[in-house]
């Protein structure tokens, strides 16, 4: 049986981009729908499980205070914040994807990004700063580091809430247990879209549709067909339901695919975490990344990238990668007790996975390592290891000599017991592969015209990110690109009805 219903924009997804769309396209004047796969207790797709950071170019400590409001003025004081602006924000960018970020893009996201977090806060969103893993006491004064001081208060859980809260205040339609499968498009433009709920087909008719559920990460299929058979055996951090139906209903009306769909956003995570993300277990609590002051070594006993190459916030999105090609699809962190209590607070959870041992060779007879090599490696490291001040909140220098791969910074020898093992191996994170949109949230078609009706927000566009990312980029380039979709749409419609009027 099949019925219809109408409204003015149709939003598919509930997670920060999607809320962000249908806020903003309710404020604009438009009636929202937002339509969600999953089950109301399985809401808010992968944004549900971020640790909340969120990149913004924020120039300085006065701005960000402005959306942190409850900072004191003693507080204030103590802190140290390095200015970020627009340029370090898209020179990182461009930086970590090898040049390959598409310019008008990456140009709208990073110039968007205050004004985008003020206008989150004036939603009801709450920030903090974000102490834990982005900054350091030296002096007295907290020194904050790597771009990424503000954090949504309570992590990707409280930032739904929130998002949830406001879209319930502006009386925003919500249906759960509702897969968006068809986009119906007619005379050019997009005139309804088809939703499978409670064994039913209901056709919604309406003007404008926004995109913005997911790419493809949750997919098994189609991770193996782009990004590489290995991937299969990929755990998937996020949200089950990111399949990729939006990025295929699209490709159906004529969207063109865009960036780099052999790519992804992973991460080395707890090799017992969960295969799909946990709901009764949100925040981000499995991965591991303090591994800058780590070495990692596969099951031969093997290091096989330099740790301390970067700052995490550089090179966490792509090292995940790294320890899926090893055999087993498995690696272990390796740490002493110098620098044991400077791990970040994941490690400490109940539900992180180590062993620990008295010497190196108790260790080794703990893990199914190679023992010999395993030995022999961090014996050949502790020799390669070069004298130096030891600074881990900044690129200091200290490395190695005469070992391959080198560790460019933060290498101190592995000495003082207890020594720990963390095993880790690959969660995707999302695909990098999207659709082409514009930098005002349009999805083009083959000739790079905008589909009339037809918008996308979040991890759906592609072009943004290649090979790698800097940390915080996703939430931001969801909510940014979430709001300019909203209130491309609800513009669209308006426009749609004052041509009627006249």
């Amino acid at each position: 049986m099949s019925h219809t219903q109408s409204y003015d924009v149709v939003v598919v997804g509930a997670g920060n981009a999607a809320l962000c769309s249908a806020i903003a396209a309710k404020e604009g004047g438009a009636s929202v729908l937002v339509l969600e796969r999953g089950p109301v207790e399985k809401r808010g797709g992968n944004s549900f499980f971020t640790d909340g950071a969120i990149r913004v170019a924020y120039n300085n400590l006065d701005a960000i205070r402005k959306v942190i409001p409850e900072l004191t003025d003693e507080e204030a004081e103590m802190i140290v914040m390095p200015e970020y602006g627009e340029k370090d924000y898209y020179d990182d960018l461009m930086r970590v994807t090898g040049g390959k970020s598409d310019a008008g893009l990456a140009k709208q996201l990073v110039s968007k990004s205050y004004e985008t977090i003020t206008w989150m806060r004036d939603q009801g969103i709450k920030f903090e700063l974000n102490y834990d893993n982005q900054s350091f006491i030296q002096d007295g004064k907290r020194h904050f580091w790597g771009g990424l001081p503000i954090k949504t208060e309570d992590k990707g859980v409280g930032l739904m809430k929130q998002l949830f809260a406001r879209v319930k205040e502006l009386g925003i339609d919500i249906w759960y247990e509702a897969r968006a499968v068809k986009l119906i498009k007619e005379n050019d433009q997009i005139t309804g879209i088809v939703v499978e709920k409670d064994n039913d087909t209901i056709t919604v008719n309406t003007g404008s549709v926004i995109l913005a559920c997911g790419s493809f990460e949750a997919n098994k299929k189609l991770r193996s067909e782009h990004i590489g058979e290995e991937w299969e055996a990929a755990i998937v951090r996020g949200t089950e339901f990111n399949t990729g139906d939006g990025i295929f209903m699209a490709l159906e009306v004529g969207a063109q695919k865009f960036g780099e769909w052999s790519g992804c956003h992973s991460i080395g995570t707890d090799s017992n975490a969960p295969i799909v993300g946990d709901f009764t277990k949100p925040g981000d609590i499995f991965k591991k990344h303090s591994y800058p002051y780590s070495i990692m070594l596969n099951n031969e006993g093997k290091r096989f990238v330099d740790e301390g190459a970067d700052l995490r916030n550089y090179t966490y999105a792509k090292y995940g990668r790294e320890i899926l090609k090893q055999p087993g699809h498995v690696a272990y962190q390796i740490y002493d007790a110098q620098v044991r209590p400077m791990l970040r607070k994941e490690y400490d959870l109940e539900e992180a996975t180590f062993y620990q041992a008295d010497t190196l060779e108790e260790l080794a007879n703990l893990l199914p390592v190679d023992k010999k090599q395993f030995l022999e490696t961090i014996e050949e490291y502790n020799k390669a290891v070069q004298e130096g001040d030891y600074k881990p909140a900044e690129k200091d220098g200290k490395g190695t000599i005469g070992i391959t791969p080198s560790k460019s910074n933060w290498a101190l020898r592995i000495e003082k017991s207890p020594f720990y093992a963390f095993p880790v191996t690959c969660g995707i994170t999302f695909s990098f592969g999207g659709l082409h949109v514009d930098p005002l949230g349009e999805v083009l078609d083959k000739e790079e015209q905008p589909i009339k009706g037809l918008f996308a927000a979040g991890e759906m566009i592609g072009g943004i990110f290649y090979e790698n990312y800097p940390g915080g980029s996703g939430l931001m380039s969801g909510a940014v690109y979430g709001k300019l979709a909203g209130t491309s749409a609800a513009q669209y419609i308006l426009g749609k009805s004052a041509e009627l009027v006249n």
